[in-house]
């Protein structure tokens, strides 16, 4: 039952990296406008965590198991329409399917995993091994992009998902058990669409705000957001049976954990972001090439996963997150600090750091999510979970990778626009201004990485004094809290 559901999971996780060496085929072929091609990217992200609320709340009254199996059919229809499109518009919609398709499926996977292993030990291995192919999906998306997308061109990389779908459906109709409270009230529509469109709308607004647009409608974008989501809370908190919670947040080791996947998807989206572009433009390494020089981060974070139980029985809940934050902290320090030119060696260890980290802080985070509730109500902290997830990832690059480009661009003054704007746009312009723009670029490009690595331990070692902080030294994810 657990490799069906992480088959599932690998998927979902695996679509919100792929494309990261999918994108400059991508475009030759179909040939997207700028606004195009950042709508490419995001929709999956935006749509994915601004319905996470919903469907955990819909999975919880409806069953599970049900959601997991609609979720996954839609994923493999979105997958086909992705595939098969000849131009942007149909790209971007199989996109927003695909985020449909995954919101589904991410919370209904935890829950059923609270549902199924009932013995807390048994669970805590489960959710081990449930966060290492979150966070390694992540991970390998690159290389296995690179691997299809040499091999059969950009489409690949969604038509691998259609026969595991096909397989995972299979499965689940005869292996998973259904799991649903039969207690609920009838679900509350207006706090629903207050949730998808206060999430989606933060989100976009924040994204637009570290993006550097500044425009009035990103702005008041950002504002209907923050309205939305605060008249979500009210409504929950008058509602006897809330779609979230929302006092859950008053537990303080709840609250940290939340905010520790958040940061720890954060900090491992923007590197390998980063750092996925560093191994193609400044290295020059193939697709396929690149993707294979990301494996140390996944086969960390399975490694920090699944010694994750093991430690927390021993050293405790705050260790454990302190730790794999502190990870990211040691990860980051390597970029900042390292004197010289990047070599692929720093970068493997930078990736081997954050990779143990972030197994190790998102395993222990999620153990304490799904323990805080009761488990009529697991699909809510699957919910809580995956939206930390994917807001972490979606602004990660938004934040550090702005920070990146700000940078880049302040160093690549007095060469042409196309130069400025991008490393690509460097390699490209080489041809009319020879092999220096590009060099230079290079040169650039490595600057900004440092200025963004100092940025990240800053970040990230605030978070980690606030999780020291909201965390009780002798509590236990092992029971309802």
């Amino acid at each position: 039952m657990l490799t069906v559901l992480c088959s599932s999971l690998l998927l979902v996780a695996m679509d919100a990296t792929i494309l990261n060496v999918a994108l400059p085929l991508l475009i030759d072929d179909l040939h997207p406008s700028a606004l195009q091609q950042l709508w490419i990217i995001d929709t999956y992200g935006l749509v994915l965590g601004g319905l996470l609320i919903t469907t955990g709340a819909l999975g919880d009254r409806f069953g599970r198991k049900r959601m997991f199996l609609w979720g996954i059919a839609i994923f493999g229809v979105a997958s086909v329409a992705a595939a098969t499109a000849n131009g942007p518009q149909q790209l971007i919609a199989g996109r927003a399917l695909l985020g449909i398709g995954g919101a589904m499926i991410m919370p209904s996977t935890l829950s059923l995993i609270r549902n199924i292993f009932a013995d807390d030990r048994e669970r805590a291995l489960a959710i081990a091994v449930w966060a290492a192919v979150a966070g390694a999906g992540a991970a390998i998306g690159p290389l296995v992009g690179g691997v299809l997308i040499e091999a059969y061109g950009w489409s690949a990389a969604f038509w691998i998902n259609v026969p595991v779908v096909a397989v995972t459906v299979v499965a689940g109709l005869r292996l998973l058990p259904e799991f649903k409270d039969a207690h609920h009230e009838q679900v509350d529509w207006l706090s629903a669409l207050l949730s998808i469109a206060g999430i989606v709308w933060l989100a976009w607004g924040i994204k637009a705000v570290f993006k550097g647009r500044l425009q009035p409608s990103d702005l008041a974008v950002l504002v209907c957001g923050v309205l939305a989501l605060t008249w979500f809370a009210r409504r929950q908190l008058k509602r006897e049976d809330p779609l979230l919670d929302v006092r859950l947040f008053k537990n303080r080791a709840f609250t940290a954990a939340a905010l520790t996947t958040f940061m720890a998807m954060l900090a491992i989206g923007a590197a390998l972001f980063l750092l996925s572009l560093w191994l193609q433009y400044v290295q020059g390494y193939s697709p396929f090439q690149a993707g294979l020089r990301t494996v140390p981060a996944a086969a960390a974070m399975l490694a920090g996963a699944l010694v994750c139980p093991w430690l927390l029985e021993r050293i405790g809940v705050r260790k454990v997150m302190a730790t794999g934050l502190c990870g990211l902290i040691a990860g980051f320090a390597l970029l900042a600090f390292t004197p010289g030119p990047l070599s692929y060696l720093l970068v493997a260890l930078v990736l081997v750091s954050c990779g143990l980290g972030d197994g190790l802080a998102i395993t222990a985070s999620a153990t304490t999510l799904v323990s805080a509730v009761p488990a009529e109500r697991a699909g809510q902290a699957g919910a809580v979970s995956e939206t930390s997830y994917e807001l972490g990832v979606a602004l990660g690059v938004a934040l550090l990778g702005s920070i990146h480009a700000a940078v880049y661009t302040g160093g690549m003054g007095g060469w042409p626009s196309q130069a400025r704007e991008s490393i690509g746009g460097a390699r490209e312009s080489q041809q009319t201004h020879g092999g220096a723009v590009l060099d230079a670029a290079r040169e650039a490009f490595n600057v900004a990485l440092n200025t963004t690595a100092y940025v990240s331990v800053g970040i990230v070692t605030s978070v980690t004094l606030l999780v020291v902080w909201l965390v009780p030294h002798d509590f236990e994810a092992t029971s309802e809290h």
